[in-house]
């Protein structure tokens, strides 16, 4: 993998963060949904796969409040990181203009004499 590079703009990780948020209960109600379509099988299911659907149909509720709370959870990771990213940009920023007014420029001037 050596020799990969990735540039980030600065407001990655805010639309990052954003789309995200937007989209923390949508997983949850995929499972949902998949429970749902699978239920004209619980009938023909038999032995183990009948007890494996049956769990997971009890369990559909649980299952999804635990991947929207895992989503919700990089997406606050995610706001985290954006809010450093953009204080480390501000900061960096700042400290190259105090230290470009305390540069001696007229060291660097080769005027002849």
């Amino acid at each position: 993998m050596g020799g990969q590079r990735w540039d980030m703009g600065k407001d990655t990780l805010s639309t990052l963060a954003k789309k995200t948020g937007g989209k923390t209960q949508d997983l949850g109600g995929l499972v949902k949904r998949l429970a749902a379509a699978a239920q004209p099988l619980e009938g023909k299911l038999q032995g183990s796969g009948h007890d494996a659907f049956m769990s997971f149909k009890g369990r559909v509720d649980g299952i999804a409040a635990d991947l929207n709370a895992g989503l919700a959870a990089i997406n606050k990771g995610q706001q985290g990181m954006d809010a450093a990213t953009q204080t480390g940009m501000s900061d960096m920023a700042q400290a190259a203009k105090k230290s470009e007014g305390a540069a001696n420029f007229d060291g660097a001037k080769f005027n002849k004499r």
